[in-house]
């Protein structure tokens, strides 16, 4: 009788093309699938909450395959590890509920982008957070992430020749934070557009330099068109921090 295990994963994305199976390099989500058929002897697809870039992390991704191995729920975690690289890690498994998916179940995700500043880049951060030792006004970035909030249409923060039906989501936390030489971006929500996060920082950047008038987020999300937005920023310093459900949050296995 096929089971189906939900997993909570850890993983730097530094050297790899991403979460998904790709044909140009290895993905986190094939080394999964490796550990996992190694385990079981199963051919094993996992499947994510999304889909993070090349070069994005992730403190908390969940994902879900099934199989008829007997193995007890919470020992996957375990097996997995031992099979793992060290730069991807199982810290969690369990049988999950009927119906669940990691994806199409997921009610809220929350994203986190480090910029670090100053003249000089720090070395142990560096796959981590973006550098910038130019000057931010950050009290022009923290107030323009207030527009971000509440429901609209991100068509303008997606990546151009992307395809997508429905590209309305609700951002219910859009804040930057400082501490020291490091400031921070949250965003939570119910869904993110393909390169979403990082065309909002990246916007937010331009804004706190100068290149971009205040209400640019504003015009933007008025006008739809990507060009209104700013540029991409690089994927290093983002990181998926948190994915909620009806039933589980992954904040509550980070703290155990």
């Amino acid at each position: 009788m096929s089971r189906r295990i939900r997993l909570v994963v850890q993983y730097d994305g530094t050297d790899y093309v991403g979460w998904q199976l790709q044909q140009n390099g290895v993905s986190v989500q094939q080394r999964l699938n490796e550990a996992a058929f190694d385990v079981t002897g199963e051919a094993i697809r996992l499947h994510g909450s999304g889909r993070t870039d090349s070069g994005v992390h992730a403190k908390a991704q969940v994902a879900h395959f099934d199989t008829t191995a007997r193995m007890p729920a919470d020992k996957f975690a375990i097996a997995m590890n031992m099979r793992l690289p060290r730069d991807i890690r199982v810290l969690y498994s369990e049988e999950a509920p009927e119906g669940f998916h990691a994806r199409f179940s997921a009610k809220n995700k929350t994203y986190r982008y480090t910029v670090q500043t100053g003249l000089h880049a720090d070395v142990f951060t560096r796959n981590t957070a973006l550098h910038i030792h130019t000057p931010l006004d950050f009290e022009k970035m923290r107030r323009a992430a207030a527009d971000a909030l509440g429901e609209h249409d991100f068509c303008a923060f997606m990546s151009a020749g992307t395809a997508m039906e429905r590209t309305v989501r609700t951002v219910t936390r859009s804040e930057w934070t400082a501490d020291g030489k490091y400031l921070y971006y949250d965003v939570s929500a119910n869904g993110f557009l393909y390169n979403m996060v990082r065309i909002l920082v990246g916007t937010m950047l331009e804004i706190g330099s100068g290149r971009l008038p205040q209400d640019a987020i504003a015009c933007a999300l008025n006008s739809g068109v990507r060009a209104d937005a700013g540029a991409t920023a690089p994927p290093q310093g983002l990181t998926l921090m948190r994915v909620q459900y009806d039933d589980f949050d992954t904040d509550e296995v980070l703290k155990r």
